[in-house]
């Protein structure tokens, strides 16, 4: 076995030309043993997710670390893992997941996993690279524009309501003269009053931060984030028919719901709830975010938590 290859318990070895090799890579690299339990974390790994390889190695990945979780919100940690079914069958991988980011934000990835094995061809653990999928990597030189047009929300780093609404009329004018369709995702994130009185204004701060990051990484590349006021985000969708909307609106619940602060011993709930509606060609930016806010209304007096579409 040469320097350059996992040790026989799924570790790697100490040869410092294969580890600047891993670490020089701009995707994630790490190592998992026929537990899961990850024996090698590499640089762009970190960069990625915020976590350390002091952090991760010999921690197992199924638990409350990264928490794999697909576009539903399900856990793939106990069913679904690609490592563990890379294990299992002795067959590579490709998905595209969402992990949790150290600060409690989702971030969509995709993955590639091989099986390790042993110089008798003896499965030893798994190999996952995994690459950036934000949009917002592409959108990072349009932020930068609108920072100077003070068009950015400074708390959140999304849009703010002068952005949200320049972004409504552009859309809606697009509607009108050319029939491209386009819709509009009213949010409130769920209980902010009692976070704030209970906890305080710095952690209401913190929550609005973690959602409008999970926003921004997983929409559309063409879609455009931003905060409308208090705890109000809004979401502007191109090219989208009613099922896609809602598709999407379900998506971003999901994977809120699936965030949160994992270093914390207690973390707090977060949810946020939904109005979803397409534009029509009589609508102003007025008319479509009344709209949006009243199918909000009947979301939050559903329970929270839910997308209405309407």
């Amino acid at each position: 076995m040469g320097p350059c290859a996992p040790g026989k318990d799924g570790s790697v070895n100490d040869g410092d030309q294969f580890k600047r090799i891993l670490d020089d890579l701009h995707d994630g690299v790490y190592f998992v043993d026929r537990d899961r339990r990850i024996t090698y974390w590499n640089k762009g790994a970190e960069r990625i997710t915020g976590y350390t390889a002091d952090e991760i190695v010999g921690s197992r990945c199924s638990e409350d670390i990264l928490v794999h979780v697909d576009a539903h919100g399900r856990s793939l940690c106990e069913d679904g893992c690609p490592a563990a079914c890379a294990i299992d069958d002795g067959e590579p991988r490709e998905a595209d997941v969402f992990v949790r980011h150290c600060e409690g934000h989702r971030v969509p990835v995709h993955a590639r996993v091989s099986p390790l094995r042993s110089d008798d061809g003896e499965i030893i653990g798994a190999a996952e690279t995994f690459s950036d999928d934000s949009p917002h990597v592409a959108a990072l030189e349009r932020l930068r524009e609108l920072e100077d047009l003070v068009m950015v929300d400074p708390l959140t780093g999304v849009g703010n309501r002068r952005y949200a609404e320049a972004a409504i009329g552009t859309r809606l004018g697009e509607l009108r003269r050319y029939g491209w369709s386009c819709g509009l995702l009213f949010i409130d994130v769920d209980h902010f009053k009692e976070v704030n009185d209970e906890h305080g204004h710095a952690m209401g701060d913190s929550m609005l931060r973690l959602v409008a990051a999970t926003l921004k990484a997983n929409v559309r590349s063409f879609d455009e984030v931003a905060r409308y006021g208090g705890e109000e985000f809004v979401v502007v969708c191109p090219n989208v028919h009613a099922e896609l909307l809602h598709e999407i609106g379900e998506r971003l619940r999901a994977l809120v719901e699936n965030s949160g602060y994992p270093r914390q011993a207690h973390p707090l709930q977060v949810t946020i709830s939904v109005g979803a509606t397409l534009g029509r060609p009589s609508d102003t930016v007025e008319s479509i975010v009344t709209r949006a806010d009243g199918l909000l209304y009947e979301s939050k007096a559903g329970g929270r938590n839910v997308v209405r579409l309407g």
